[in-house]
């Protein structure tokens, strides 16, 4: 059996509905930036499908490189932020993110 576009799309699409759910659902800040790489990982997955279903030029594999830069720079400054929010509040639950001054 060979691996199809289908099956790709298919499991792509799967792991952005589970961080999809995974981001609506928790309140923990830390699970929440995990299901955003989670769903910044699927579009990964369905460019490099994309590319090499399309394989005559490479725009899905630079197009995925500047995606997981992007999700490289929103992980670096998402934990920033919730250092210094945990500084101040002592918890990671969005619940009590109204503000950042104490």
């Amino acid at each position: 059996m060979e691996v199809q576009l289908g099956h790709y799309l298919a499991l792509a699409s799967i792991i952005f509905g589970i961080g999809a759910i995974g981001f609506l659902t928790r309140r923990n800040v830390l699970i929440q930036l995990m299901s955003i790489e989670l769903m910044l990982n699927s579009v990964n997955l369905t460019l490099l499908a994309f590319n090499r279903w399309a394989s005559s030029d490479h725009a899905g594999q630079m197009f995925a490189f500047f995606v997981i830069a992007v999700a490289a720079a929103e992980a670096a400054v998402g934990l920033a932020i919730v250092v210094g929010f945990f500084r101040l509040h002592h918890t990671v639950h969005t619940d009590q993110a109204n503000t950042l001054k104490h």
